[in-house]
């Protein structure tokens, strides 16, 4: 299995507003950039679109290595996850899940593509060289 080091991020200017995501893929000297945006999203959107469009670029299964300074998204996928899809897409208070599209469309990466996913926490805007080059290419992404 190949050994691939991912940093994502996303940004927004405003939330609501226009935002992007960025991914930085490596697999020893290979390295690619991705990023994209929209006219009219959220940050955590973008956070989880990241993700999304990084684990989509994954040509077959791999051993990833995934750093990410949300959140949201690192309690969604690990924590909450099988408790929403348990009561139906609601959220212990019964509220409909938000962004639930890209929860659904993460979940089905994560749970059919066959990679192995550590899932990595790291400070945002703290000088760590892959999270400042993702949040480069997020800013990149964001629509003008």
């Amino acid at each position: 299995m190949n050994q691939i080091i991912i940093y994502t991020d996303g940004a927004c200017k405003g939330n609501p507003g226009p935002g992007g995501w960025g991914a930085l893929l490596k697999s020893g000297d290979t390295t690619k950039e991705l990023f994209g945006g929209e006219k009219e999203t959220t940050n955590n959107r973008m956070e989880m679109t990241a993700v999304i469009e990084a684990l989509k670029a994954l040509k077959r299964p791999c051993k990833v290595l995934l750093h990410l300074d949300s959140k949201y998204v690192l309690q969604g996928i690990t924590e909450w996850l099988p408790g929403w899809k348990a009561k139906g897409w609601k959220t212990a208070s019964k509220q409909p899940v938000k962004n639930v599209d890209l929860w659904q469309e993460l979940d089905a990466l994560v749970h059919t593509a066959g990679h192995e996913i550590e899932w990595r926490w790291v400070k945002g805007h703290a000088g760590d060289p892959g999270n400042e080059r993702a949040d480069a290419l997020a800013n990149n992404g964001v629509p003008s």
